[in-house]
């Protein structure tokens, strides 16, 4: 086991907050390290992100250790955590103006969870819509990991009071479960976290299959024609795109009920051009044939991503730089980590040197 780092009390100066110090508020999110990262992920959660860097005070990590809760492969990890980092640059998160770490690297996130995870009930974990749903798929070898994910969420967000929370309005639940604890430990030890807010962007905040649009685009999915990812080549972005599933109405508009595969190619096209869904619904109002649409919709998701293909390709096999931007992310994030598990472990009634 790691030593835990030495760590000291804050200052006077220092105790109302981090952020204080800092002048901007903090969002922090991270994602798990699959290695592909596909069109729902770029336009629903990076593309935000990208637009934060000058606003707040960024940090983004790889969620490496809730990758581990489901089978996986040890080296697959590996390559993939540094795939993603590439992606994650070549995206336009640039690690002079963010800081891009690994979840594991940092001493604390586990730390902290522990000390979490005895003031949050098992009821209260058991009702997470997320493990109610893989535990159904998995039966009783489901691991305890899985249950105590949203505790690890907890203290990925409370170890460096983040203001703001960029998620899915499928990760809601789990900021939910988040604020009630950070809440329940002000009560109890007195005021230690900022409680969390959620930032959801406007366009393309959920970004669904190409060959089901009741469903979100997952690398999971079988059928691999129903995601668009940012390696992929431009004639197969253009196939998939124009296979994608829709209805015989031949009229575009916006209606997720009635028309989802319109309505998701219409959410791409929004967020893929950055304009509104206004704009885009009357770009195409007096199409009669979803023909040409699609092929305006594949252009411009083929815009979007080949410039970020070409930068991935190009630094994806630079581990010295890879390694470099991971360094200088995981010292800054050491360092407000340190000084939270100080105030955490004083709080709680832990010694400290």
């Amino acid at each position: 086991m790691l030593p835990f780092p030495k760590i000291s009390f804050w200052t006077t100066k220092e105790k109302s907050s981090l952020n204080v110090e800092i002048g901007k508020k903090v969002i922090l999110t991270g994602m798990q390290p699959t290695g592909k990262l596909h069109l729902g992920g770029l336009l629903g959660a990076i593309n935000n992100w990208q637009k934060m860097l000058d606003d707040y005070d960024c940090l983004f990590f790889l969620a490496d250790q809730h990758a581990i809760t489901m089978p996986y492969i040890p080296a697959e990890l590996r390559k993939n955590t540094l795939d993603c980092v590439a992606q994650y640059i070549a995206c336009g998160l640039d690690p002079e103006r963010c800081k891009i770490f690994l979840q594991s690297q940092v001493i604390g996130h586990t730390e902290l969870m522990w000390i979490l995870g005895c003031i949050t009930s098992v009821g209260q974990l058991e009702r997470m819509t997320q493990f109610k749903d893989k535990s159904k798929k998995v039966g009783e070898s489901v691991c305890s990991g899985l249950l105590y994910y949203p505790v690890l969420m907890m203290a990925d967000i409370l170890l460096y009071n983040a203001d703001l929370v960029p998620i899915g309005e499928d990760q809601k639940q789990h900021l939910e479960i988040t604020r009630n604890i950070a809440q329940k430990f002000n009560n109890t030890y007195s005021e230690t976290f900022v409680l969390p807010e959620p930032y959801i962007g406007k366009t393309g905040a959920r970004i669904m299959s190409l060959q089901d649009p009741t469903a979100k685009m997952s690398k999971s999915d079988k059928n691999q024609s129903t995601v668009v990812y940012i390696a992929d080549p431009d004639p197969v972005i253009r196939k998939k795109i124009m296979g994608a599933v829709t209805d015989s109405d031949n009229r575009i508009y916006f209606d997720q009920e009635n028309k989802p595969g319109i309505s998701n190619l219409l959410n791409i096209y929004a967020a893929t051009t950055d304009q509104s869904m206004e704009k885009s619904v009357a770009q195409f109002a007096d199409l009669t044939s979803y023909a040409p649409f699609k092929q305006a919709v594949a252009d411009a998701v083929i815009a979007k991503i080949s410039p970020i293909r070409n930068k991935y390709l190009e630094i994806a096999n630079d581990g010295k730089y890879l390694l470099s931007v991971l360094n200088a992310g995981k010292e800054e994030a050491q360092k407000r980590a340190n000084k939270m598990m100080a105030k955490v472990y004083r709080k709680v009634g832990f010694l400290l040197d």
